[in-house]
């Protein structure tokens, strides 16, 4: 989640199209709602919870740079997403 490259959220769900809807409503007090961070930049899709949380962490311990240019490669433009994820 990202609010126009300015700050950055990493985070793990089961269901990314709920989580995100959360974010962009900031039904949940935190970090992403205190930052207005609501748009989807950059996600993957791994086949086990455990799976998932290793690539957070590997994510997590990137340097911003690192991980600005693994968004750029996904999504160069940092468009906004989510509405290519709703039906």
């Amino acid at each position: 989640m990202s609010n126009d490259k300015e700050t950055l959220y990493t985070g793990v769900t089961n269901n990314l199209i709920r989580r995100v809807y959360e974010h962009k409503n900031d039904t949940t007090l935190g970090f992403t709602s205190k930052y207005q961070l609501h748009k989807l930049v950059y996600y993957e899709v791994l086949d086990a919870i455990e799976s998932a949380i290793v690539r957070e962490k590997q994510i997590k311990d990137m340097n911003r740079e690192e991980k600005l240019n693994m968004i750029r490669n996904f999504n160069p433009e940092f468009r906004d997403l989510y509405d290519t994820l709703v039906p």
